[in-house]
């Protein structure tokens, strides 16, 4: 075999992920407010975007590349969508709760030149036009100075600590502890380990535990569900003997055996169901309260309200959705004095083409967005007429298909997404369920219409006619949905309802009482 060097020609065809692609994709994933924290990081950094204040007014001298169309909508004409011509076999009227998309218009008001300062007795005034003066209404302090939290967890008990606990010793004693909460405030440390550790006595350690116990919020420092239930129980006073011994047998609360709960504690059954319900009111993990995140508002992405001439009218939110137009006033004027400097001029090149960019990624990103959505609306009109039961089964190549685009774009326009209709407010991807065929061989229905229709069931059940799996599946099959047990006991289950054996010992214990 010889070696030697040799020149071939080749021609092939590949796809390259270029930076500009890579972010462009990046931007479609990208909620809203997520685009206006991008957005705001590029107006820093590139001097030739600016910010577009004008709300309703385009000058007609703007040029459609240099500004991100945020108004574009679509109207979705209603039935266009299969199977929405008739109602479901679901068509039932029950009940989901789910949250109302509330959209209200949010106005700030600057003040004027006015109040003190036009009788000239402004603090300007007072410090004789020196430039240290401020008007009496104007904050100086850093924005890192007005912003507030809620206390920590261990800051709320340090506070206490430092009252209860005098000694320096015993104050050791409980910082430690403290240091070995976990997330859901039960003590992660045995008595015996913390004091190996301090090298102070184990009875020292119990005795400081005690008193860290009777601490607010009550049940910390807890080192089971039991004792974490009963520290919340003691503090009200309710500790009595039916109550320790049902906090003794849990395991039956769990499996809903109530008759041998009443035997076990003593009471009858309506005694057991205001226990139960105290039980129900306790925090089995007081310390989320505390260490939780935040709740965050969701802002819907898309919104779309009935249009008075018909259909639906889709468009994006323009009050989450930031403008930006490409400054060609300040590129002419910084031009003719980099002309001598090839650096400037480079720069000036590459952020031009970065503000052209960014302009058209997110008008293509808008123009998308409305696709999707719109589509979506389209297939999924009779959920807007019929609510659940006219939810018909969608998945990601229906859409692509529709609309002429890939799967994989649908998927990211998708994700992070949410939309405010007249039923309320929905993620993108909630309107793409599986399909379970029909009995008749029919249209095939949506799961979770039909997982709605198993709730409705139970629901309805009267105490001595509880449903079990196989007769949900008889009335599921006879409205013309082919379904396995299997399938209903798993519906079932992901909705946290407990078995028909168990719902049937439970009604009959209240029922009793």
């Amino acid at each position: 075999m010889v070696l030697a060097p040799r020149l071939d020609l080749r021609q092939a065809q590949s796809l390259v992920m270029t930076p500009q692609l890579q972010q462009a994709i990046k931007l479609l994933q990208m909620s809203n407010i997520d685009l206006s924290t991008y957005v705001e990081q590029e107006l820093e950094r590139n001097p030739l975007l600016e910010r577009d204040e004008r709300a309703d007014f385009v000058a007609p001298a703007a040029r459609a590349e240099d500004r991100a169309d945020a108004d574009a909508a679509v109207v979705v004409d209603r039935g266009a969508g299969e199977g929405a011509d008739g109602p479901s076999p679901l068509d039932q009227d029950y009940n989901t709760d789910r949250d109302e998309a509330g959209a209200g218009d949010m106005a700030a008001a600057a003040d004027g030149a006015g109040g003190l300062d036009a009788l000239g007795l402004g603090m300007g005034a007072w410090g004789g036009g020196g430039g240290g003066a401020h008007d009496f209404g104007e904050d100086t302090r850093d924005l890192e100075e007005t912003l507030s939290r809620p206390a920590s967890l261990r800051e709320h008990l340090d506070a206490q600590m430092a009252v209860d606990l005098t000694d320096p010793v015993d104050r050791m004693i409980g910082t430690h502890l403290v240091g070995h909460l976990d997330a859901c405030g039960y003590l992660a440390v045995s008595v015996e380990e913390a004091a190996l550790a301090l090298g102070v006595p184990v009875s020292r350690v119990e005795a400081v535990l005690a008193r860290m116990q009777a601490l607010d919020p009550p049940g910390l420092f807890a080192r089971s569900l039991k004792e974490c239930l009963a520290l919340q129980l003691a503090d009200r006073n309710r500790l009595d003997p039916a109550m320790v011994a049902l906090l003794d047998h849990l395991e039956l609360l769990g499996r809903r055996d109530l008759p041998a709960l009443m035997k076990v504690c003593g009471v009858d059954a309506e005694d057991l169901r205001d226990m139960i319900a105290e039980i129900r009111a306790l925090d089995p993990k007081p310390a989320l309260a505390f260490e939780g995140e935040p709740i965050r508002t969701v802002v819907p992405d898309v919104v779309m309200r009935p249009n008075p001439e018909g259909g639906w009218l889709v468009e994006l939110n323009s009050d989450t959705l930031p403008r930006v137009l490409v400054n060609r006033r300040y590129l002419a004027r910084v031009q003719p004095s980099a002309k001598g400097d090839k650096a400037v001029r480079a720069f000036l090149g590459e952020q031009m083409q970065n503000a052209n960019w960014l302009v058209k990624a997110l008008d293509q990103r808008a123009t998308t967005i409305i696709k999707v959505a719109a589509e979506i609306i389209r297939q999924q009109d009779a959920f807007l007429e019929l609510g659940l039961p006219g939810l018909r089964p969608l998945i990601l190549r229906d859409v692509a298909n529709a609309i002429g685009m890939h799967e994989s774009t649908v998927s990211r326009v998708t994700s992070n997404k949410y939309i405010a209709t007249p039923r309320g407010l929905f993620e993108l991807k909630y309107f793409f369920t599986q399909a379970i065929n029909s009995s008749a061989g029919g249209e095939a229905h949506s799961a979770e219409a039909v997982r709605a229709r198993i709730k409705a069931l139970i629901d309805a059940e009267p105490p001595k006619g509880v449903l079990s799996d196989d007769r949900i599946v008889a009335i599921l099959r006879a409205e013309g949905v082919d379904i396995a047990r299997r399938t209903v006991a798993k519906y079932r289950e992901g909705m946290r309802i407990p078995s028909s054996v168990q719902r049937r010992r439970e009604k009959a214990a209240l029922a009793s009482g």
